[in-house]
């Protein structure tokens, strides 16, 4: 196969703005003439980015779906392209938008409508990646030697994802944003999200609608949050011992935090932190928000903490940039597919990690597949077809005949525990999809179907969306967390 390029949509709907890009990706070859055909993803060129649109809602818990759509359409227009142009991207609800009453439906409404494979995605810890991705601190993480941090920080919430060498360490989300205090330049107060309260409780601050605000406590309350917020990235609090931070985390801390040599503010605070400093409330409530000094709130309280602040690549973008650019991988060209099941969107995938004991005992095989099956069917619907991803790891050194002892054992449990499902997917770690998926077609018959792929890396409690083939040998697959937020709990489900 030449040199070969798709084109790929990122939209982005989050708490304030809602934006859209669109971009070409290169897809070469990177493996020799005599080894294995492996594709990657060589270059990505921005073609176009629609100018930042205001979120349309019909109230505070729902998303306007059609005029979201009028949005897309229009940008599709102005682009010069159709949906039916597009091969890979990803829809992302962000921030507080992903709690409102809709988003799931709206998610895979736009979805369905963008391309042949856009994906629906959703979640603070996908979104905190791809930001990160788009503001570029991942290709910084492998300059530098110390760990870089991008926190992406919008209208309800502030995503911190930190890269070091290349590779994502981990992510948190904060309830921090420009929108969740509302205010007029009077000082007087419109709205406070139910997602900041518990930490404006705690931190000794009782403010609510109706009341009138100062500039100086304003500028307080900024200055609580980001201090909160860079005192736990810096590694001089943890959660245990700081009852206002656990009050500002939106989900789970990370297990330990690495030491951060370099941070970068993307979303609309980052683009904010390059406008002029707001001395007055009539300055900062230029949105009717607190966004400007949150912002420069941020700017001026960085120079405490021995952490360089560096300009992020891209700041408002950030997310969709990554969305539309950096969310799809390619798959091997050694894989083993019935195309008629393509695409297949929102797969839950297991992880399965074979040890070598199991390819020489049988019956430890048998008895550790039988329990991941039992575990797929008592999670996920047994009537869906396919039910799940398996993702098989552990396979360094397979010969033929425990390929196919595997191929034996996994068709027998899966049309055990799943005897009326048309497919099966079985996602591989290293260079055997075609030898395995021949192995299980051969012996499941017509039934189920077998797509078998390789060289994608997932973990167990991911999803994964797989597109339709590319030049009849590769398909483009995307790997995500699918999460909508809890409202009052703050926890994924």
């Amino acid at each position: 196969m030449h040199n070969q390029w798709i084109t790929s949509v990122g939209l982005d709907i989050g708490t304030s703005t809602t934006k859209m890009v669109i971009s070409r990706l290169k897809l070469v070859r990177s493996s020799g003439v005599l080894s294995l055909p492996r594709f990657e993803i060589a270059e990505r060129e921005l073609l176009y980015a629609s100018p930042i649109h205001s979120t349309p809602l019909n109230n505070g818990d729902e998303i306007n779906a059609e005029r979201i759509w009028e949005i897309v359409t229009k940008e599709y227009e102005q682009a010069g392209i159709r949906p039916t142009d597009l091969k890979s991207g990803a829809v992302i609800i962000t921030g507080e938008t992903a709690n409102k009453t809709n988003a799931r439906q709206i998610l895979h409404l736009l979805a369905e409508r963008s391309g042949d494979f856009v994906v629906a995605t959703a979640g603070a810890d996908l979104e905190g990646l791809l930001a990160g991705k788009g503001a570029g601190a991942e290709r910084r993480s492998m300059q530098i030697r110390g760990a870089v941090a991008n926190i992406d920080i919008g209208g309800g919430t502030a995503n911190a994802a930190i890269f070091q060498r290349g590779k994502l360490i981990g992510t948190v989300t904060f309830h921090v944003g420009g929108r969740l205090i509302q205010m007029d330049p009077t000082g007087t107060v419109i709205d406070v999200s139910p997602s900041i309260r518990p930490w404006l409780r705690t931190s000794g601050y009782n403010i609510k609608s109706g009341d009138t605000v100062s500039f100086t406590l304003i500028k307080e309350i900024c200055m609580g949050m980001c201090h909160c917020m860079m005192d736990y990235l810096a590694g001089q609090i943890i959660p245990e011992h700081d009852e206002s931070l656990r009050s500002l985390l939106n989900g789970k801390p990370l297990a330990s935090m690495p030491p951060i040599g370099e941070w970068m503010v993307s979303g609309g605070i980052g683009l904010l932190m390059e406008e002029k400093k707001p001395e007055s409330l009539a300055d900062t409530t230029v949105h009717q928000d607190i966004g400007p000094l949150l912002a420069h709130t941020w700017k001026e309280l960085s120079a405490q903490y021995p952490i360089r602040l560096i300009r992020a690549d891209q700041t408002v973008r950030a997310t969709v940039i990554g969305a539309g650019m950096q969310s799809t991988e390619i798959s091997g060209a050694t894989v083993h597919l019935d195309a008629s099941l393509l695409p297949i969107r929102n797969l839950p995938v297991l992880g399965f990690d074979i040890t070598p004991q199991m390819l020489k005992q049988t019956e430890l095989l048998t008895n550790a597949l039988d329990a991941i099956m039992k575990s797929g069917a008592s999670l996920f619907d047994r009537d869906q077809s396919p039910p799940f991803g398996l993702a098989l790891s552990g396979m360094n050194d397979l010969t033929y005949t425990s390929l196919q002892h595997l191929a034996d054992r996994l068709h027998a449990s899966f049309v055990h525990h799943f005897p009326a499902c048309e497919a099966m997917v079985v996602i591989c770690e290293t260079d055997i999809a075609k030898a395995l998926g021949q192995s299980l077609a051969k012996r499941c018959g017509q039934r189920p179907k077998v797509i078998c792929i390789d060289q994608i890396r997932v973990e167990h409690g991911d999803y994964i969306d797989l597109g339709e083939p590319i030049s009849g040998i590769m398909i483009p697959v995307v790997v995500k967390t699918l999460a909508f937020h809890n409202r009052a709990e703050g926890i994924s489900q």
